[in-house]
């Protein structure tokens, strides 16, 4: 037996408050039953001396005699139950000490036999309204915020428990087969399409223009004096005022005639182009291929890596702090699903229905499956347990009772003694 086992069994078998109560009531109960044979015996051994001396002294001494007899045989078989009496060993005594096992394998066999069954469970469910009862009881909002922090406490232990190495490892294995059995040019493709059907393609280039226009009005004369620094030095700087203004103007009225055009050719050119490119990305292998070689190139780039490798701390501390947090919008959510599902649970026959019978099925299985393990639980308890603490420990529970044995059979013995002398007389 382990240290740990043994640590168990000797704390099972240590006195509570209240064995301490049943120990002081059962040594006063022995002390009762054990002054009543010595009354006996000092009035037997009194009417003995005396016996000749009248007649209804035979009836005492009989009625004595036959209370000793009976105080002793009661003594002796209570006794035998759980030592030897007077130390000696007796064949068939110390009861509970030498069939301490064989008693726990039949309390685990009793205890499967006629508690641990479906039929006990269904006559006990029957009736007990469990999904309506626990319907009623989530739909109050302090019991529902009850049930939550039970809940974040659960959230909470499992995180803690989980070994962080394995969990991150296992995400990034994850994350990246999930990346690598998705091809990039086909989906950036779909999202291609997807963005010029919307019109999102005409309303980027109408920004473009937009921040084209302002950028020529914001540096037109860094323009001129490009143009002027790249212009030979041959050509007059009227010539150069001239080209610029021509070419400013050209750019200007272009960028106005897209803006105002709805049907401007350029615009019809970005669409065609755009499609194109959507349907180059969705089929050309060329760019499937192209796609996933920048796919596997951002995949190794180390800030991508290290964000993949930082996923599992991000969540865990995200949600242990959400867990934590009466106020945060985890526990919130939390709280006001388990009264949403409450108020359901108490207004709907339907569901309480289906709550009660899954209750049913599945402490049902539980008991199908694993009644053998809690009757070899129990036997296997008992056997661990020392056997004189064993025998202890049960004389506690019912010894006083037993102790009214030996008072009744030193009443009764008496009692058949008088009878017994009185029919001795008559005859």
């Amino acid at each position: 037996m382990t240290a740990s086992m043994a640590a168990t069994s000797d704390q099972a078998l240590l006195d509570s408050p209240v064995d301490a109560g049943r120990r002081h009531d059962l040594r006063r109960m022995k002390t009762v039953a054990t002054a009543l044979l010595v009354v006996a015996a000092v009035i037997y051994v009194v009417a003995k001396i005396n016996e000749d001396s009248a007649t209804w002294v035979g009836y005492v001494r009989a009625v004595a005699e036959a209370a000793m007899v009976g105080a002793l045989a009661d003594w002796f078989a209570v006794t035998a139950l759980f030592r030897h009496p007077l130390g000696l060993p007796i064949p068939h005594t110390a009861i509970i000490r030498k069939r301490k096992d064989d008693i726990g394998r039949s309390l685990g066999d009793f205890v499967e036999s006629n508690f641990l069954t479906v039929e006990v469970i269904d006559e006990r469910l029957r009736g007990a309204e469990i999904g309506r009862r626990a319907g009623e009881w989530l739909a109050d909002p302090s019991h529902a915020e009850r049930a939550g922090d039970a809940i974040a406490d659960v959230v909470r232990g499992g995180l803690e428990v989980l070994d962080d190495g394995e969990i991150q490892a296992g995400l990034e294995h994850v994350v990246r087969t999930r990346i690598d059995a998705t091809q990039v040019a086909p989906l950036v493709g779909r999202a291609v399409e997807l963005t010029a059907d919307g019109g999102y393609v005409q309303r980027l280039l109408d920004g473009v223009l937009s921040g084209l226009g302002k950028y020529l009005d914001d540096n037109r004369e860094t323009l001129r004096k490009r143009l002027h620094d790249e212009s030979p030095r041959w050509v007059p700087e009227r010539i150069d005022d001239r080209v610029f203004a021509k070419v400013y103007d050209i750019a200007e009225r272009l960028i106005t005639d897209v803006r105002s055009s709805p049907d401007h050719e350029l615009r019809s050119s970005v669409d065609v182009r755009v499609a194109d490119l959507a349907h180059r990305l969705r089929h050309d292998p060329e760019m499937h291929a192209k796609g996933e070689v920048w796919k596997q190139e951002l995949l190794d780039h180390p800030e991508v890596r290290r964000w993949i490798e930082s996923l599992w701390g991000e969540v865990k501390q995200g949600m242990l702090s959400a867990a934590d947090d009466r106020e945060s919008e985890l526990r919130r959510r939390i709280v006001g699903s388990l009264q949403q599902l409450g108020h359901r649970l108490a207004t709907e026959p339907e569901l309480q229905t289906k709550v009660d019978e899954w209750v049913a099925s599945a402490l049902g299985h539980l008991v199908v499956n694993y009644r053998t393990e809690v009757s070899e639980i129990i036997s296997s308890t008992v056997e661990r347990w020392d056997a004189e603490s064993t025998a202890d420990k049960l004389e506690l529970q019912v010894g006083r009772d037993l102790q009214f044995i030996r008072i009744n059979g030193t009443i009764v013995g008496g009692m058949a003694g008088f009878v017994i002398h009185a029919v001795g007389q008559l005859l």
